[in-house]
């Protein structure tokens, strides 16, 4: 999911994470990357806080130290507003990013993502270069946001997309991430691409058992989740067609410090290519239903696909 920040807000932003890492690790103010053994530097892979994040955060993390690289996981870091500012400040090095919302994010929309999954990259390599961030290859997996209600509402009310719900938004609920509000993909793009008035918003979290469970047992109508959720099938979710294309292309693209390439050069890039070139959308949903539903832990799922696709051992 994706957002735009006030230039004014992407400092403070940044004092925070600084402030977080720096609290997690007994360090004050900004300070050199780590390093590992023979001085190399620490490749320190962070995710948002979402399910999804924290497994491919895992997924390229274990490729990684599978070859040997010094890694450490930031996990559940926060919302992009953190995250992206935390990564252009030299806090964390690598990201794996959703091509669209962090184009999005980085130009202040000034640039626009498409469904074209090779314009939107170029466009986010355009946006991140002049920061000293390299834009790796995306993945073929792609996650966009998902309007999403339950089979009985979709049948009562003969919702099968989204602009069905137009006539019926002032009576509904939406529940989703808190930052949805201020997302041009999320509310304010439902707002302004279909002019959906909900009668209330309910902040929950981003893809996880909150929203999943307030869908439920009805305390919203509906719910923004994303195409590869775990828990949309199994519970007999219906995702509403996006039928005026308001979702953009979200491959998932490792964004990844210009340092770090620096130092460790093209096997890292072609290491961290061939874990992107591998993961599909089918691959991602059925981990996220492994975490979700199986609750198994992220690293563990992530490893058995990294097995699974001969990427480590």
């Amino acid at each position: 999911m994706t957002g735009l920040a006030s230039r004014a807000r992407r400092p403070a932003a940044a004092a925070v994470v600084a402030a977080v890492l720096a609290a997690c690790t007994g360090g004050s103010g900004v300070e050199a990357p780590p390093t590992g053994p023979a001085t190399r530097p620490v490749i320190r892979v962070a995710s948002f806080d979402s399910p999804e994040s924290v497994l491919l955060a895992e997924v390229y993390g274990q490729a990684l130290r599978a070859r040997g690289l010094p890694v450490r996981l930031s996990l559940n870091l926060g919302p992009r507003e953190l995250v992206e500012p935390a990564l252009q400040q030299g806090f964390v090095d690598l990201v794996p990013e959703y091509a669209g919302s962090a184009l999005e994010f980085v130009s202040l929309g000034g640039a626009r993502a498409t469904a074209d999954p090779a314009a939107t990259h170029d466009l986010l390599s355009r946006a991140l270069g002049p920061a000293g961030v390299a834009v790796l290859d995306s993945a073929p997996a792609q996650d966009q946001n998902a309007i999403v209600v339950t089979a009985n509402t979709a049948a009562a009310d003969h919702l099968r997309t989204v602009s069905d719900l137009v006539p019926l938004a002032s009576s509904l609920k939406l529940g989703g991430p808190q930052e949805c509000p201020q997302r041009p993909f999320c509310l304010l793009g439902l707002k302004d691409t279909y002019g959906l008035e909900f009668k209330q918003f309910v902040p929950l979290d981003a893809g996880g058992p909150y929203t999943v469970n307030a869908l439920k047992d009805g305390s919203v109508d509906v719910a923004v989740l994303f195409t590869t959720d775990g828990d949309i099938s199994p519970n007999g979710f219906v995702v509403l067609q996006d039928d005026r294309g308001l979702q953009p292309a979200e491959n998932v693209t490792p964004v990844l410090r210009r340092a770090i390439v620096d130092a460790y050069g093209r096997p890292l890039v072609d290491l961290v290519d061939a874990v992107s070139a591998a993961l599909t959308t089918a691959d991602l949903a059925r981990m996220n239903e492994q975490v979700s539903l199986e609750r198994r832990r992220p690293a563990d799922v992530a490893r058995d696909w990294l097995e699974e696709h001969g990427l480590v051992g």
